[in-house]
């Protein structure tokens, strides 16, 4: 039998994976990349990719999920679009109120390498 905090504790870790699931259910870049082609007034992903300066294999990738939307292609969405980072992260479905980089990204290499 459970304790009252490892019920609470249990309970808010089911809410937590359900909250995750959901978010992930909602991502579609498929809608992010159509919405950027229309508002562009392109014909297709390879116009899109000569706009974003991106090779076209990189919108494939995106629109079939074996690649994220980076921070960097998102930034460049921004500028060729006009929409603000907010509205590209709404129109593929990202609910975050905020987004964080893991802090493994700003820690030195410790094997040697570059």
């Amino acid at each position: 039998m459970l304790s009252e905090c490892e019920w609470i504790y249990h309970l808010h870790e089911d809410a937590m994976e359900q909250d995750k699931m959901q978010s992930m259910q909602r991502y579609d870049p498929d809608q992010l990349l159509a919405s950027l082609i229309g508002r562009l007034n392109l014909k297709n992903d390879a116009a899109l990719s000569r706009a974003l300066e991106v090779s076209p294999p990189v919108i494939s990738k995106i629109r079939h999920r074996r690649l994220p939307v980076t921070a960097s292609l998102l930034i460049r969405m921004h500028e060729v679009s006009a929409l603000s980072i907010a509205e590209l992260r709404q129109l593929m479905g990202d609910r975050r109120g905020k987004f964080r980089i893991s802090d493994k990204h700003f820690k030195p290499r410790t094997d040697g390498k570059q």
